[in-house]
């Protein structure tokens, strides 16, 4: 089986040494680049699976080496390592390609955790990406004209509404990652984001009512499952 190629690139030594020391570990192949430049030089000329990379370092920085990369590769995952969480920064480094971000100082499990739900991610969205109509139980819903349908019944949903749900729906059986879900609908996980979120579950919860087979459950401290019996 081949490994999982990860491109690192980390201004900072003794992280950067430390990061590849433990993905090797955890069995990926991991090359660590020094700065933006040597990393995009060797992204051309080999084939990676995922792209994490720092958004401060010198000769060319994060947000430059995403936007470079997304103009030859447009579905390759990228994740952001930066010491920043001001709003500003992370809206940027969504809109330079971003599919996550770490927010320094962070544990080592996180950052696999991270990988792995990344990976997975866009490993369904690649399949699920073309998919507008999901069978939930006794539902039936069109993510395109944002409908909700239970025998004649008809629900008409909100955009967020909608949105969500298709994100419950690609991870059906799975566990939608709270952060992933916050940043890819609401941009930022700030508290009151995570308030609305949880609103907006309630009402999807009210929504499915009707099907006892289909249940939306909380997972502690990391997100939301559906679950179709």
């Amino acid at each position: 089986m081949n490994k999982i190629k990860i491109l690192l690139a980390e201004d900072d030594e003794n992280l950067g040494m430390l990061l590849r020391e433990y993905l090797i570990a955890k069995s990926y192949d991991c090359s660590w680049f020094i700065n933006g430049d040597k990393a995009y030089k060797n992204f051309i000329k080999n084939r990676y699976d995922i792209c994490i990379l720092d958004v401060m370092m010198p000769v060319k920085d994060g947000f430059t080496l995403a936007r470079e990369i997304r103009m030859t590769n447009t579905e390759i995952p990228i994740i952001f390592l930066t010491a920043k969480s001001f709003k500003e920064d992370i809206i940027e480094g969504f809109k330079a390609g971003a599919d996550d971000y770490i927010t320094k100082p962070f544990s080592m499990e996180e950052m696999l955790f991270r990988i792995e739900a990344v990976l997975r991610r866009t490993k369904k969205d690649s399949t699920a990406s073309t998919q507008y109509e999901f069978k939930i139980g006794e539902y039936v819903f069109n993510s395109q004209i944002q409908v909700l349908k239970y025998g004649k019944e008809e629900q008409k949903l909100t955009t967020k509404e909608s949105e969500l749900l298709k994100l419950l729906c690609v991870n059906k059986n799975t566990i939608l990652d709270r952060n992933f879900a916050l940043k890819t609908i609401w941009i930022d996980d700030n508290y009151f984001n995570a308030r609305s979120m949880d609103v907006y579950i309630a009402k999807l919860r009210k929504y499915l009512k009707n099907d006892p087979k289909v249940q939306i459950i909380n997972v502690h401290g990391k997100g939301f499952k559906m679950i179709e019996n």
